[in-house]
Parts: structure tokens; C-alpha cells; sequence
């Protein structure tokens, strides 16, 4: 796994058309790290990247924002304000892992025991002004199929 420092946002940006040029459904990535440290920008980038034009709001009220590609679906989730895992049984959260959808998972540690295993576990961390991203996937490593 690669770690690497984003000086700025465009790094960010980059770095998100990088991640959704390798990836493709069924894909669970989980995006770790603290209040702020960009995750939603992250994921931003990587919907741009994947040539959505529209809004691309914070699941953080809502928990679940889903993006329909002519290719595939995206949901991203935001489980920050999840108060237990269970929670996204009553959301139907399990319907949402099919064989054509990327799940980009903000806080994947608060819907233990629910969540599949993630294919790729990303940590965003603050960095001086900038952020580094630990858990990149290896360049040659393919998307995972952990479809329950």
C-alpha cells in the first residue's frame, strides 16, 4: 500500500482522477481520517473525474448521496453521525453493494460488522497545509469483488 502527500487541492483533485481511473464496479473504498481532512473533496474529485457534472453535496445529514453513471452507480456514504452499526440495516444500506455500483464509504469504522470488507482503505490525514493519503492501492492491484 502507497502513501502519498497532496500539497493542495489540485494534488487532490489529481489524485481522485488517478483512483477513478482504476476503479470499477463492484468496488468498496473507505475513506478514513479526521473531521476536514478531505475526504468529501476526495470523493468530489473522483465523481468529476468519472465525468459527473452535477451537484456533489456531504452525505453528513443525509448519509447516503447516489450518482448515476451511464456505466454504473455510485453511493457515497457519510457514516460520521451514525450512532450504531445497525442503523443502516433500517436504510437498507446492503442493497446498495451490487455488482454495479462503487460505494465510496466516509467513516467505514462506525458501520462495522455491517459493512462488507472494503477493497481499498483509504487514510486522509492533515498534513502541515496539506494532506497525506496512506492505503493507496498498489498501481497494478485491480478492483475487489467483495459483493455480498
Amino acid at each position: 500500500m502507497a502513501e502519498r502527500v497532496l500539497a493542495n487541492e489540485a494534488a487532490a483533485v489529481e489524485l481522485g482522477r488517478e483512483l477513478a481511473a482504476r476503479a470499477r464496479p463492484p468496488l468498496v473504498v473507505g475513506l478514513s481520517g479526521s473531521l476536514g481532512a478531505g475526504k468529501t473533496t476526495l470523493v468530489r474529485a473522483w465523481l468529476r473525474a468519472l465525468g459527473y457534472t452535477g451537484p456533489v453535496r456531504s452525505p453528513t445529514y443525509t448519509l447516503i448521496e447516489t450518482y448515476d453513471l451511464p456505466a454504473f452507480t455510485v453511493h457515497h456514504l457519510d457514516l460520521y453521525r451514525l450512532g450504531d452499526p445497525e442503523e443502516l440495516e433500517f436504510i437498507g444500506v446492503r442493497d446498495l453493494f451490487t455488482p454495479t455500483a462503487i460505494c465510496l464509504i466516509e467513516w467505514p469504522e462506525r458501520g462495522a460488522g455491517v459493512l462488507p470488507p472494503l477493497d481499498w482503505a483509504l487514510r486522509l490525514e492533515h498534513a502541515g497545509t496539506g494532506r497525506t493519503v496512506a492505503g493507496l492501492p498498489a498501481a497494478d492491484s485491480g478492483c475487489g469483488a467483495q459483493v455480498p
